[in-house]
């Protein structure tokens, strides 16, 4: 009991994860005599629901149960007996819905996405010798994956919680030492047209996440839904404490994208920014240039590098940008490059879409 709830208060009361007992209702009893139909047991969903998150669902049913309604039995009045309530359980969009084990049951991705999770019991009837049935009865899991424009992807003091502070609304935590930020964040990118763009800081990697080492996979899947990275880098390179190696910014970028492909190898493919933070520090244009050199040509650098800290591939980055979180330098081109790239990428799935509706339109006419 105390375990969980220091965990609770480690990652600040948020809860991306949350198991749930469902149950049906059960069937109403028929009337063997007249031939009466009982009514069918309440079902239970799962509604995705704005302005809801699990640590709310916990918080208002501790018990965590949800039980649908028992079906009306037959009666002389009614011989066809009325269905139970139904159980309707509000959920965050952005919820992958698991089986007790393990099994995908579906997911639940924007407001008013639905999915049955326990079916109600039949009523008593002729098949049933007249007697009701049980309703379906499981533990589901329940898996919040933030959904966001933009994933922000740095190591601890890399500097995203200040850089999200400085393009959106947000007004996250933010610590002047290798402090890593216990739970996402979302801010939300307002430009002149009104075109919103949402970027979200989630919580900081450290060598070793794939291996759920730190908070491990409780990052890696946040990043998962966002539809690109932007990559934060320290432009003097970073060390987690006097424990540790110093790495700089190439070797950062190297160990980020192992981390990514590590954890889920596509994840390596989404299209990605980079943001070369903190250029108000001494000798960053300095810094800046020895990094851009080692971009433009990795593999005259790979040599430098253990071999365990090599990614399978190096990323190809559409856009690289000096920024500076403190003073404000390249955080208005950063904010264009943002929005050029997610308008690109859609205006290519529309361009594969459309496609693909003419290949299926021209293989149906053959």
């Amino acid at each position: 009991m105390g375990g969980s709830r220091a965990l609770l208060r480690k990652y600040g009361g948020f809860m991306d994860s949350l198991r749930i007992y469902v149950k049906g209702g059960t069937g109403g009893m028929g009337h063997p005599r007249l031939g009466g139909e009982g009514g069918r047991g309440g079902d239970v969903w799962l509604v995705a629901q704005e302005k809801t998150t699990l640590k709310r669902i916990k918080d208002q049913c501790p018990h965590k149960r949800f039980v649908a309604g028992v079906g009306a039995p037959s009666s002389v009045r009614a011989l066809k007996g009325e269905k139970g309530r139904d159980c309707e359980v509000a959920v965050p969009p952005g919820i992958s819905v698991l089986s007790c084990d393990g099994e995908k049951i579906g997911e639940l991705n924007k407001a008013g996405d639905r999915i049955l999770v326990a079916r109600g019991g039949l009523g008593g009837c002729l098949v049933t010798n007249f007697l009701p049935l049980k309703g379906q009865i499981q533990t589901v899991h329940l898996d919040f994956k933030l959904i966001a424009d933009v994933g922000l992807v740095g190591f601890p003091n890399a500097g995203k919680s200040s850089l999200l502070s400085k393009i959106s609304h947000a007004k996250p935590q933010i610590a002047d030492y290798p402090f890593t930020t216990v739970k996402p964040e979302l801010g939300k990118i307002m430009y002149p047209d009104y075109k919103q763009i949402s970027v979200a800081d989630l919580p900081g990697l450290i060598e070793g996440a794939h291996a759920n080492r730190g908070m491990g996979h409780k990052f890696l899947k946040h990043i998962e839904r966002t539809k690109q990275l932007l990559f934060v880098v320290d432009v003097s390179g970073f060390r987690l404490s006097s424990k540790t190696r110093f790495r700089t910014a190439f070797e950062t970028i190297l160990l980020l994208t192992q981390e990514l492909e590590l954890y889920k190898e596509e994840l390596r493919t989404k299209p990605a920014l980079l943001a070369v933070n903190k250029m108000d520090l001494p000798n960053a244009q300095n810094s800046l240039n020895e990094l851009m050199k080692q971009l433009q040509n990795p593999q005259d650098s790979l040599h430098l590098v253990e071999k365990e800290m090599l990614p399978q591939s190096t990323i190809d980055f559409k856009d690289i940008i000096p920024v500076s979180a403190h003073t404000g330098e390249g955080i208005e081109e950063l904010k264009t490059c943002i929005r050029k790239s997610l308008d690109e990428e859609a205006e290519k799935e529309k361009e594969e879409y459309q496609k693909e509706k003419l290949r299926i339109l021209q293989t149906s006419e053959v």
